[in-house]
């Protein structure tokens, strides 16, 4: 007979989640330790880590009251927290939308007059799959209004995938530049200036 495959750690954070919605109460340590196991199935040595991940990431409310720690977390608190990280998702997809009109107006102006080359089709590809990764993220943001941890954990995968892509079309931009001021013999500065690049344009950290 095979072996009964363990939770994983989403799976732990997801039960204890829904344990402190449920019960909608205080706890100590040892009480989710004993509680935990009997209702979530979670196993009593991988409770305190659990837990521990849940207060890191911001989701259960965590306080010392005399020599006790207590352990609380309310949906209410779940509901303005998916807000907060929907208003932050929004507010990088619109930094992101004002980067990209300003480099493709760069684009069209240096299209004026010159063949078209390698170097700008390879960036017009880019801002197409940059296009088509930003359109896929905003429909992504529905699934916030489920409170899935789940679907949490993968919106920051695609995000991070996302700030991935939006960096490897920066470096497209900036070698379009490179060719720019060798093909052309531009300062850096010149081409800033004539494309309308702004001075703090640069990589999403």
């Amino acid at each position: 007979m095979s072996k009964k495959k363990g939770l994983s750690l989403e799976e732990k954070r997801s039960r204890m989640t829904d344990f402190f919605f449920e019960k909608k109460e205080f706890f100590q340590l040892k009480d989710l330790e004993k509680l935990c196991p009997k209702e979530k199935g979670i196993t009593p040595m991988s409770v305190k880590e659990v837990v521990t991940s849940l207060v890191d990431d911001g989701i259960v409310d965590s306080d010392k009251i005399g020599t006790s720690i207590y352990f609380w977390a309310f949906p209410s608190k779940a509901s303005q927290n998916r807000k907060r990280k929907i208003d932050d998702l929004e507010s990088k997809l619109a930094d992101m939308e004002k980067k990209k009109r300003t480099v493709t107006e760069a684009l069209s102006k240096a299209k004026e007059g010159k063949e078209d080359s390698d170097e700008r089709e390879e960036v017009l590809e880019e801002l197409e799959k940059h296009q088509a990764e930003k359109a896929k993220i905003e429909a992504e943001l529905e699934k916030y209004k489920e409170c899935d941890p789940e679907v949490l954990e993968a919106i920051k995968e695609q995000t991070n995938q996302a700030k991935e892509a939006a960096n490897r079309w920066t470096d497209n931009i900036f070698s379009t530049k490179s060719w720019i001021k060798s093909k052309f013999s531009f300062e850096e500065s010149v081409i800033d200036k004539q494309f309308g690049i702004p001075s703090d344009f640069d990589y999403i950290d």
